[in-house]
């Protein structure tokens, strides 16, 4: 029985080891591609390492484009929208949660209404409203146009509700404020919850495309997107040069992996709690 059970564990561990190099592997081939020549990247069969690694690549690459003005900007406005996303849902979420007014079931279902509206809907509107603010082509606008977001409410409204409203009591009964509470108690006890939603709005925003390349034409304000579209096709290197283009890649995603690095062990533990439980 034991025997059997050690079995049974050896196989998971070994699925779920080969299932790991599997979601892996691209970002390798792309990481060795970047140390080989255009033909070696090219050559059937495929070769695992480089025969000679180019390290140098990575090196051209970065002095090829502006990557670090675009990497900069990338980080600068994403990290500004999560936290302008975190404080809005946050005191959304605590007012559909945990506050009594009048509409509220209204306003709920508005948010629920707005979760199933693509983004891509509200495009037209929301440049001509930020034309009309003449907020176009700058950084204003891309932090502005995304400070609030329907999911985020939604995901911190989810977390809110698995806090028993006998802490929010409490916390009314010693003579704290609504925006005490929210802060000292909610906030604290729902950390993973804005944890993943930190990361999940830092690598949507950090990624993304068409928006910021819709309202936003100045070369100076490229996010790594639009820049790497700007190496592979303006800068001539699209087709031509693959070894950069992958060592480009390589280190436009660099700062992904680090944040996921540092905060893997609160998402994780976001996993032992249950979505969408409902009060008491």
């Amino acid at each position: 029985m034991q025997a059997a059970h050690h079995v049974r564990r050896t196989l998971h561990h070994v699925f779920l080891l080969l299932f790991s190099g599997a979601m892996a592997f691209p970002f390798y081939w792309m990481v060795t591609s970047a140390l080989k020549t255009n033909d070696e990247i090219w050559q059937f069969p495929p070769t695992f390492w480089p025969s000679s690694p180019q390290w140098g690549n990575y090196l051209e690459a970065w002095l090829e484009a502006p990557f670090w003005r675009y990497l900069t900007n990338s980080i600068v406005v994403a990290g500004v929208i999560v936290l302008l996303q975190a404080l809005n849902s946050a005191m959304m979420a605590y007012a559909l949660t945990h506050m009594r007014f009048r509409l509220k079931k209204a306003f709920t279902a508005i948010i629920m209404l707005g979760y199933m509206i693509p983004s891509t809907a509200v495009y037209l509107p929301s440049y001509m409203i930020l034309a009309k603010l003449h907020l176009l082509d700058s950084y204003a606008g891309l932090i502005l146009s995304n400070c609030v977001s329907v999911f985020s409410i939604f995901l911190i409204r989810q977390a809110f509700l698995q806090v028993s409203h006998e802490l929010v009591e409490a916390g009314q009964i010693d003579g704290a404020s609504h925006m005490r509470i929210l802060w000292s108690i909610l906030v604290p006890v729902t950390r993973s919850s804005f944890v993943v939603l930190a990361l999940i709005t830092f690598i949507d925003h950090y990624n993304n495309y068409f928006w910021p390349m819709l309202i936003t034409k100045n070369p100076d304000l490229q996010l790594v997107s639009a820049g790497l579209r700007s190496f592979f096709v303006e800068g001539g290197a699209y087709g031509l040069k693959w070894p950069l283009i992958m060592a480009a890649s390589s280190f436009t995603i660099a700062p992904l992996l680090v944040l996921f690095l540092f905060a893997q062990k609160t998402i994780m533990k976001s996993f032992n709690m249950s979505a969408g439980a409902s009060k008491g």
